[in-house]
């Protein structure tokens, strides 16, 4: 049970702290003392180092959540409502980060390389909102792993 929980955790933590920094650090600077081609440029390089490891994690919180559930609780029948709760959230989450990585991503790539500054800006905004969001959401899951149990 330990290895899942550290499994589980770890990704899940890596993941919404990236996005925290990235929403709460590194975006304000960046729009701050940036200009398009070097912000957009940055964008795109911190986000092809972060998102292999998004996909990862993704995997491991899969593996090891589905890992708890049937191995240490036999099923969703014997866990709480924040279990299938957290996994809803989860799936939207993944869903939302693939769209990011398949859509807006790759636009603010193309745009990137041909110097397309508004394009990208477009571009990266969605990816802006939708980090948001998907902040939003971890924050939510975490809080409900954390203390969904004394809920009920």
């Amino acid at each position: 049970m330990a290895i899942a929980i550290i499994l589980h955790l770890l990704p899940a933590v890596s993941w919404v702290g990236g996005m925290f920094f990235a929403y709460m650090a590194l975006r304000p600077v960046a729009a701050s003392q940036l200009e398009p081609p070097a912000r957009l440029s940055l964008w795109v390089g911190v986000f092809s180092k972060f998102f292999p490891w998004v996909f990862v994690s993704i995997a491991l919180i899969l593996v090891s959540g589905l890992w708890m559930v049937y191995a240490v609780f036999g099923g969703f029948a014997a866990t709480g409502l924040y279990v299938p709760v957290m996994l809803v959230l989860g799936i939207v989450m993944m869903l939302i980060f693939f769209h990011v990585f398949f859509a807006p991503y790759k636009r603010l790539k193309q745009a990137v390389a041909e110097e397309d500054w508004p394009a990208g800006g477009k571009q990266l905004a969605q990816i802006r909102m939708m980090i948001g969001i998907n902040l939003l959401l971890g924050l939510v899951t975490i809080a409900i792993a954390s203390g969904g149990r004394y809920f009920a």
